[in-house]
């Protein structure tokens, strides 16, 4: 079954890249928020930089859990604070890279700050012949579901 998990992982990673257009959505007492960010994907987790005076980043202040999606994917998660953008070579390297407009604009700005998600579950809708089914990954657990949807 772990087989089963890593290779449909996999594929799920395949299909986002290794950066992406994604929106995440946040929340702080009871109050939801998604916009659309520019993510960076490397080893399974998912690095964004954002600016210490948006709401966002005071929502992930309060609150470290966090939800993504893309396309027929949805990421749950943990989010963590690592720091400014230009401390982390590897980050800015591929940002700059795919996103040179927004690299140009914010990496250097000093209240910028780089965050990594640990996504705990994913959820994918896909389709085995014609039908639909829903793609449940466990993270922690490494555990791969999957329910035909009727």
């Amino acid at each position: 079954m772990e087989q089963l998990y890593r290779s449909k992982l996999e594929d799920v990673y395949a299909q986002i890249g290794d950066h992406a257009k994604i929106v995440l959505a946040t929340s702080n007492q009871d109050k939801v928020s998604a916009r659309m960010l520019s993510f960076i994907i490397e080893d399974g987790l998912f690095y964004f930089q954002t600016d210490s005076h948006l709401r966002k980043y005071n929502d992930l202040k309060h609150n470290h859990n966090v939800a993504l999606c893309t396309n027929n994917i949805q990421i749950e998660g943990t989010c963590i604070e690592l720091g400014h953008p230009l401390e982390h070579i590897k980050f800015i390297e591929k940002f700059k890279t795919y996103f040179p407009s927004s690299f140009n604009s914010y990496s250097s700005l000093d209240s910028e700050r780089l965050f990594v998600i640990k996504p705990t579950f994913i959820q994918r809708w896909s389709y085995h012949d014609q039908q639909p089914i829903i793609e449940q990954y466990f993270i922690e657990r490494l555990c791969y579901h999957e329910i035909e949807y009727k």
